[in-house]
């Protein structure tokens, strides 16, 4: 999943700390599942989804 959101940014020009600002997810939970210590649940999918405007299946395949 985060090499897909890390895709993304690159597409977009935007980094972490701006996302975290505009939907309310800390860079810390970013951090977390960089590193694999956390999953994302269903709702952080969903509103990272709606901020980069894909579907919640985009991350999940």
């Amino acid at each position: 999943m985060y090499e897909k959101y890390l895709a993304l940014l690159n597409q977009t020009g935007e980094s972490t700390y701006q996302v975290a600002k505009s939907t309310g997810i800390s860079q810390t939970t970013f951090s977390y599942w960089k590193s694999g210590r956390s999953k994302p649940k269903a709702d952080k999918l969903k509103i990272l989804a709606d901020h980069f405007g894909v579907t919640i299946d985009f991350f999940l395949e």
